[in-house]
């Protein structure tokens, strides 16, 4: 029988009725963890047993030999830190970061020995040798900092390099979103071509990208008085291995999102000509691919595609329907998403509401990311004033601006 967890570090075998105490001496000089039990009869035993060893853990504090590297080190952060706690996702990026960056330019120096300037210069390095931007530099600073502090916390080193550095400075920018006409030139742009639904599910809904691919035709109620859909699924991408079914980010993700009528219009064309479940599905049927959807909405922005002589029989019939143009300005489907975030706060909607159409966890991210498009300008200070005192309900102008949003995106 296995052993049960009684507390930290101690466990109870019921069919031998001892008590297991768990000795962590930290790593070898191959940066392997090193543990051994102990065994005791009584749990007051287990425990004197324990504090016993770790006063004596204290009075000797074990530092890592000095030919352990950064790069063993951060494998084993990664393995024994990061891999049960953190999403695929996350995992992936600090991978790409590490293994594309961190291992040629610092791997090899010995973690006892790295300094705030080797930090420094790695930093400065990153920008102006590789042309990485200051928020992407940031990002290798924080998963430096995280995985050195942990190694601080475990005695590995006695001081936290990177809190003795100055990382690049991010200047926060006002994050882009398509204006009414940009918006429509788009959704017309895309009106009968195989990728209107994804523009349409994020631009008219606010759809994460995971979340469209995740969409399954029985989430959507497209015969209801109100037609919706609910948000039920995502899918995660897992470090280039595939797309698998995934949990939603958050709880307040699940929710349920009205059709505007001329989106739910085109549903359910699409709906009856589907051979798949998914909304948005790859060739075989199942879920397309995160990096995939990216990638063709990519096209509308930067490739123009027009029938001329020069384009072979085979390579028009290859590539099926065409966009006709090219737009001026980058499309992805985060930057849809912002847009329908940014239209209902346009619209005076309530707060609480536009969190939960956006499935914000937490009100503040709504707050922090958005509020430089809440109206404050004097003109539309002046218009809430007259609305507050015209004798109109709350309710009566909240219907009106909602109507005013699906007329936008409808």
């Amino acid at each position: 029988m296995a052993r049960k967890k009684v507390e930290t570090n101690i466990s109870f075998d019921e069919m031998r009725q001892k008590y297991y105490v768990c000795m962590d001496y930290g790593l070898d000089e191959t940066g392997k963890r090193v543990k051994k039990y102990k065994t005791y009869p009584t749990l007051a035993q287990a425990r004197r047993g324990l504090r016993d060893f770790q006063t004596e853990q204290d009075t000797h504090q074990t530092v890592a030999p000095r030919s352990m590297t950064l790069d063993q080190w951060l494998e084993y952060w990664m393995e024994e830190v990061i891999q049960p706690n953190r999403a695929a996702t996350t995992i992936y990026g600090y991978r790409k970061i590490i293994d594309n960056h961190l291992s040629d330019a610092l791997g090899s120096v010995p973690i006892q020995k790295l300094t705030p300037q080797h930090l420094q210069q790695y930093y400065s390095m990153l920008m102006r040798d590789k042309g990485l931007s200051a928020n992407t530099v940031r990002r290798h600073h924080d998963l430096l900092s995280c995985a050195l502090h942990m190694a601080l916390r475990q005695d590995i080193i006695l001081r936290c390099p990177t809190e003795r550095v100055e990382p690049p400075r991010v200047i926060p920018h006002e994050a882009r979103f398509y204006t009414p006409a940009e918006l429509k030139r788009l959704f017309g742009l895309v009106e009968g071509h195989w990728l209107e639904l994804i523009v349409k599910l994020a631009g008219s809904l606010g759809l994460r990208r995971e979340e469209i691919c995740g969409l399954r035709w029985s989430d959507l109620d497209l015969n209801a008085t109100a037609p919706h859909l609910t948000v039920n699924n995502a899918v995660r991408f897992d470090g280039g291995k595939g797309i698998f079914p995934s949990p939603l980010k958050t709880k307040a993700a699940h929710r349920t999102i009205p059709l505007p009528s001329k989106l739910a219009d085109a549903l359910r064309a699409a709906k009856s000509k589907s051979n798949s479940v998914f909304v948005v599905p790859a060739k075989n049927g199942s879920n397309a691919s995160l990096q995939t959807v990216r990638n063709l909405m990519a096209i509308i922005g930067r490739r123009t595609v027009k029938a001329s002589a020069a384009t072979s029989e085979k390579e028009a019939k290859k590539r099926g329907p065409q966009i006709q143009q090219t737009l001026d300005f980058k499309v992805t489907p985060h930057l849809l998403r912002h847009t329908y975030i940014t239209r209902l706060c346009q619209s005076g909607m309530d707060i609480k509401k536009i969190q939960y159409l956006a499935g914000h966890s937490d009100i503040k991210v709504t707050l922090g990311i958005y509020s430089h498009v809440v109206g404050n300008t004097p003109g539309e200070l002046i218009g809430a004033v007259e609305n507050a005192f015209s004798g109109q309900t709350s309710g009566q102008t909240e219907k009106c601006q909602q109507e005013k949003v699906l007329s936008i995106n409808g």
